[in-house]
């Protein structure tokens, strides 16, 4: 069995870890799927702090991960194809929008399956940048 997940994997952290483990625990071959960072642009305010070659060699560092593919359109029927996908992991904050309900068709045509997942609740990218933010713009003490 191939799982294949997607996401940006800005700043790899134990939320991450735990996405990729728990995809690997669902089958023996784990694909991940890495977003450009013009494919972050057409969702997120802000590119990745870290360049994709970067989080793409990351990625491959890891013993979970057996396929590393960057992507630079947003849809994921390639992707799925490419590696062919028994079952796609998806996060909760999945929508309907176009490139979702193309795959979503797409896995259901294949009789593939869709798995969902929740965010680990302990930190995100996003909570890190934050608090990097917050610490380099708080006054210092000198003394």
């Amino acid at each position: 069995m191939i799982v294949y997940t997607v996401g940006t994997f800005d700043l790899l952290h134990v939320g991450h870890l735990a996405l990729l483990n728990h995809c690997k625990s669902l089958g023996d071959t784990l694909a991940v799927g890495v977003a450009s960072d013009e494919v972050v642009n057409l969702y997120k305010p802000n590119v990745p702090v870290v360049p994709l070659e970067q989080r793409v060699e990351m990625l491959q560092a890891l013993s979970c991960v057996d396929i590393v593919r960057p992507y630079h359109a947003l849809e994921y029927v390639s992707g799925c194809k490419a590696v062919n996908a028994d079952i796609f992991v998806i996060g909760e904050d999945w929508g309907s929008n176009t490139h979702n309900l193309d795959v979503n068709a797409y896995l259901k045509q294949m009789g593939k399956e869709i798995a969902q997942v929740r965010y680990n609740p302990r930190t995100s990218s996003t909570k890190i940048k934050q608090m990097v933010l917050a610490q380099f713009n708080a006054p210092r003490n000198l003394h």
